[in-house]
Parts: C-alpha cells; structure tokens; sequence
C-alpha cells in the first residue's frame, strides 16, 4: 500500500498553513530495539499514519536515521551527532526546512491515531493567528499528562526557546518541554489522538 505523500506547497485554505517535522529517531528499547517507526500498526508503518496526518503540510521533514526509508518528496535530516534527543532533533528538522513559514506541526512517530488532532490544532491556531500572546497549541492527555510532540507552534516560538536553550546548556540531551519552557502554549483537551506506541503491548491494543 503507497505512504500518502505530504504535497510541496500545499496549505489549508481553512487554517493556517503549516510545515511539519516529525522526530522518529530514539532507541526503541521497549520494543527491544525494533525501528519505531517501521512497526506496523493496523496495516501500516507508524510513519506512514502519521504522514498522512500532515498531509496538508507545505512541507514535511523526518528526523530520523540515515536508513530510514521515507516518501519521495519527505526530506529526512539528522542531528549531528545523531542520539541527540528531541530538542536537537527539533532543531535539525527546522534547519532542513526549505522556506519554513510562520507554524510548524510537531509529531512525535509513534502517534499512528494522531489525524483526528491535526484539524483541532489547525481551528485553535487560525482562531488566534493574530494574538501575539499565542505561540502555539498542543494537546494533553485525559490524565492531564502535556503532549508537546502533538502540538501546532509558532517557527519563531521554537527558535527561540531553541536560542535560549543554546545559550544555557545547549540543545543536546534537551527536552521538548524545555525548548517550549517560556512559551504561551494553549492546551487542548486530548480525545485520544495523543495514544503513542512505545511496548508491543501498546501496538496490540492500538490494533484492537
């Protein structure tokens, strides 16, 4: 079955149009090492549910190894040294980034029922593209857990809760929280959209 294909320059003429990075990196170790997003989950590869999530992004880039097979027309980007956690992956997917506009989807691979998100993050976004007060919106989970890796942000936002990251301690080792540590971030009730798939239990109860 063909992986639906983020379109160069497409937008959303009801929301705000948007890039998106998805960090696909990281070991797997409860998954016993396995490639996170290669696993499949009913029928397809992790990567490819959520592709298909951003598939109305301007453009998409994939964090993530060398061998990692993506679409044409995905780029795939790795922070250098590789193993440098989410922050310095954020980071690397924005560099790679050709033309970036003003908003970025963040995605997390291991997220396959992330679609049913992206258009409430889209609607919250638009409503308030004009409040300077907004720097982006993510969801959080019945059990009131943030999920910054599903979450529609302002580029200028991440760059610079990056740049202050960088001048502190710098971005390796960093986390997503502490990239957007500072940020007026709104907070949008998870409807289970957010369920991610660390363990093989977790692919068997996604697969229902």
């Amino acid at each position: 079955m063909s992986e639906a294909v983020p379109r160069a320059g497409a937008s959303d003429p009801e929301g705000v149009p948007f890039d998106a990075v998805v960090l696909a990196g990281g070991r797997a170790s409860r998954l016993g090492g396995a490639s996170k997003p290669d696993v499949v989950v009913r029928g397809r590869r992790m990567l490819a549910h959520v592709l298909d999530a951003a598939h109305q992004a301007r453009q998409a880039v994939v964090v993530g190894p060398p061998a990692l097979e993506v679409p044409a027309g995905v780029r795939l980007t790795l922070e250098d040294p590789p193993d440098g956690g989410p922050a310095a992956g954020i980071a690397a997917g924005l560099a790679a980034l050709e033309a970036p506009g003003d908003w970025v989807l963040l995605l997390a691979c291991d997220v396959p029922l992330v679609a049913a998100a992206v258009p409430r993050l889209r609607d919250v976004a638009a409503a308030r593209r004009d409040d300077p007060q907004l720097d982006g919106v993510m969801l959080v989970d019945a059990d009131g857990r943030e999920q910054p890796l599903v979450g529609l942000y302002r580029r200028a936002g991440l760059l610079a809760g990056l740049a202050r990251l960088g001048a502190e301690r710098g971005v390796r080792g960093a986390s997503v929280r502490a990239v957007l540590a500072g940020l007026h971030v709104e907070r949008l009730a998870d409807e289970g959209a957010s369920a991610d798939v660390d363990t093989w239990e977790d692919v068997r109860r996604v697969d229902g």
